[in-house]
């Protein structure tokens, strides 16, 4: 049995969810699943966009083989050859051996090292402004280099105004029914979803990202189809100003994210007072102890907030290792513009809030608060001008 979705008179989704997959790329908890997209366009020439992790394709050939009936299948373009859009090429190519394989030529080059199948034959290489029409419509192909793998590249239909945009404008979590991000409140539901797969998938390569928005710009987009979550046909302008301020590391919201490590509370409890003192002034909060909180969620509130703070027992003459592990995978990330203050502990020798500023130092445009809350075992009621002053310097930056 078949499950596809109708995109428009002659494009069909054709992908397919997979609710059992615990961590994406085995790093990234996917507590509501995810689906991978692909998409069947039946005009004069049939043309597949991509394919779908191999955990599912079952599901996928079934929906192929239902919406092309008793037609063959002409063309497959490959935008991304990340093996959860491209695990079942091969395959695909032996049920389907005249279909022919548009892709670039570093496309081309990752085939070759992923499968054994004579790809030569097949390919159609295109590059930057290159044109493939199939009667009614008309793609444009544009290279994505580093979004995030680079050979990637996207395919604009100026017939119908359609994007095909690769891992772009994706998110974790499973369509549940629906195809498209106005039959859902994406906004409440599946943005921090959205703002969690950016950051942690695509977030290091901003830049890139820009690049790519830039060129986007230019377009009349007025559908956009990615290889992860919801088609948008509405509203769109809303999700690509999102995209504009995740690429530019620009902050979506005025307020500070709490992040700490503690071994026996009372690190947690020194930002406590702090995240409270803030509060008390009107400055919007949030907490995690990166112990117990995905690294994937606490780089994504990173992506969100103005104001990080980082507070951290001293272990092992270093920083506390959860902590230690966080920020350096922040770094890695390309966090950059925001306001930073620490908090370190140690019952003998409190270093790891310079350790912490060391991490985090060689990321651009960080305005790092310069007094550190130094606290040796637990927060003594001497230390009340201290952390005032602390609360007080973060405060002022929001003026």
């Amino acid at each position: 049995m078949y499950c596809t979705k109708k995109i428009t008179e002659d494009l069909t989704w054709v992908g397919a969810n997979d609710r059992r997959l615990a961590m994406f790329e085995g790093v990234y908890s996917v507590p509501d699943g995810v689906s991978y997209n692909s998409y069947i366009l039946k005009d004069d020439k049939t043309v597949l966009f991509d394919t779908v992790d191999k955990a599912v394709s079952k599901v996928f050939f079934e929906n192929i083989a239902h919406v092309l009936g008793e037609r063959k299948l002409d063309y497959i373009v490959v935008h991304h050859m990340e093996p959860d859009h491209s695990a079942t090429l091969e395959e695909l190519v032996c049920r389907y051996p005249e279909a022919k394989i548009i892709c670039n030529a570093k496309t081309l080059a990752m085939i070759k090292q992923f499968f054994d199948f004579n790809v030569e034959d097949k390919a159609v290489l295109v590059k930057e402004g290159d044109v493939f029409e199939t009667a009614n419509h008309k793609f444009t192909f544009i290279m994505a280099p580093m979004v995030h793998w680079p050979e990637v590249m996207v395919s604009f239909d100026s017939a119908t105004g359609t994007l095909f945009s690769a891992d772009a404008f994706g998110t974790f979590g499973a369509l549940n029914g629906a195809i498209f991000a106005d039959e859902v409140d994406f906004m409440r539901d599946y943005l921090d979803e959205a703002r969690r797969y950016y950051a942690n998938i695509v977030g290091k390569y901003g830049p890139s990202v820009t690049a790519l928005l830039k060129k986007a710009s230019a377009l009349d987009i007025k559908m956009i189809c990615p290889l992860h979550g919801f088609v948008w046909r509405e509203n769109i302008g809303a999700y690509i100003d999102k995209y504009l301020k995740w690429a530019a590391y620009t902050p979506e919201e005025n307020g500070v994210m709490i992040a700490y490590a503690s071994v026996y509370g009372n690190t947690e409890n020194a930002a406590e007072i702090v995240s409270a003192k803030l509060r008390d002034k009107g400055i919007k909060t949030v907490m995690y102890d990166v112990s117990v909180k995905p690294a994937s969620d606490v780089i994504a509130s990173a992506f969100k907030w103005s104001h990080l703070v980082f507070a951290s027992a001293t272990y092992n003459a270093g920083i506390f290792v959860k902590m230690d592990e966080f920020l350096r995978d922040l770094a890695a990330h390309n966090i950059q513009n925001r306001t930073v203050a620490f908090i370190e502990n140690g019952s003998w020798a409190p270093v790891s809030g310079k350790l912490m500023k060391e991490i985090l130092a060689p990321c651009k445009n960080m305005n790092f608060i310069e007094k550190t809350l130094s606290v040796k075992s637990s927060l003594k009621p001497s230390q009340e001008e201290e952390l005032c002053e602390l609360v007080e310097s973060i405060a002022a930056d929001f003026q």
